[in-house]
């Protein structure tokens, strides 16, 4: 979907609305919260609540911080843990209590950025499996009300904030660091925002300090990692490329709690993923279909990746592994993110295809 198109369904949504709930990644606050988006909500003085979700992966300390800071309500959960869940409940019929007297339905809207976990947190508040997670395009037709009480109501829609911009693709993961062309940029925004929600992580990771500037900073991790030019100077391009990397694959992080991946690992399947996105195969056995023996041409003991963001799901492929629950786990450590499909192939050396929300 289009920038522009996602935008107006995004509006869309906002209107119909009458509580808005903007769910946001607690690893990264500042990069899947949308400023744009609260801006039109509070200028259509509706109710706006921040879901911080995923916060068992943040210090509690932190989290009660940022909430104290926030200008807008916090409620933290981790939807896939069930922790939080009902004070998310309270919160949302807080906001919703001046309404209900008024109106015979009060609408409250999900909307965030791919992958937050919109459609978790909507089965966990109702219940049971009320909104389907399979990832076919088209699965979910039109809008639908969800029943939480007699008169209160989720609207669940396809309200994803589009990423169109590519240094927040690549951020975000969407875009594998080894094959940007230009990766300063994205890379010195991402120290930017570090320092912004917690520059305490770069002197953990990196004993860094004192600085001047981001670019400084790049520098100075250029030089701690031995990559210098002819010349003696540090290759900014080389160090952005791996501290990238370093974000995508979760061996640095805001607060160093998720666990290091145990392997090296090659990226690859760039072409295969480009067939992926261009035909939309949201579906692990119609990705073998069409790429199986291309796949299982690389099966050896080398673990191979590659990850795709994709119409907001997570397209995931592992190869080189003696059991398929290997890769799968390696998918799941790499993205943060919850296999909701896939398929295992190979004999000796196995692979899997997962897609991921």
């Amino acid at each position: 979907m289009k920038a522009r198109k996602a935008w107006r369904v995004v509006r869309e949504v906002v209107d119909e609305a009458d509580v808005i709930v903007e769910v946001v990644d607690a690893r990264d606050p500042i990069g899947t919260r949308n400023r744009k988006l609260e801006r039109l909500i509070l200028e259509e003085e509706k109710p706006l609540l921040i879901v911080m979700n995923k916060a068992d992966l943040v210090p509690k300390e932190w989290a009660e911080e940022y909430k104290r800071k926030s200008e807008i309500p916090v409620v933290f959960i981790s939807a896939r843990e069930r922790k939080g869940t009902g004070i998310l409940r309270r919160e949302i019929k807080r906001l919703a209590r001046p309404l209900l007297d008024e109106r015979e339905k009060v609408k409250v809207a999900l909307i965030g950025y791919p992958n937050v976990g919109k459609s978790t947190i909507i089965n966990t508040l109702k219940g049971k499996k009320a909104v389907g997670t399979a990832p076919i395009p088209g699965y979910t037709k039109g809008k639908q009300l969800i029943k939480l009480s007699k008169k209160l109501w989720l609207l669940d829609s396809p309200g994803v904030i589009p990423i169109d911009d590519f240094d927040e693709l690549v951020i975000k993961g969407g875009f594998p660091a080894d094959k940007i062309d230009e990766p300063v940029k994205p890379a010195l925004k991402l120290i930017r925002r570090i320092l912004d929600t917690r520059r305490e992580a770069l002197t953990e990771k990196f004993g860094i300090e004192e600085f001047e500037s981001e670019e400084e900073i790049l520098r100075r991790i250029g030089e701690k990692r031995g990559l210098i030019k002819a010349g003696g100077e540090v290759d900014l391009e080389e160090t952005a490329r791996w501290f990238l990397r370093e974000w995508q694959t979760g061996r640095f992080t805001l607060f160093g709690r998720e666990k290091k991946a145990e392997e090296d690992v090659t990226w690859d399947f760039e072409e295969i993923l480009d067939g992926v996105e261009r035909e939309l195969l949201l579906d692990p056995r119609r990705i073998l279909w069409k790429y199986g023996d291309e796949l299982r041409e690389k099966l050896d003991g080398t673990k191979r990746v590659g990850i795709r963001e994709i119409e907001g799901f997570t397209v995931g492929i592992a190869t080189g592994f003696k059991k398929c629950d290997g890769g799968t786990k390696l998918l799941e450590r790499l993205t943060g993110k919850h296999v909701l499909a896939s398929e295992c192939f190979g004999k000796k050396w196995k692979g899997v295809v997962a897609i991921m929300e």
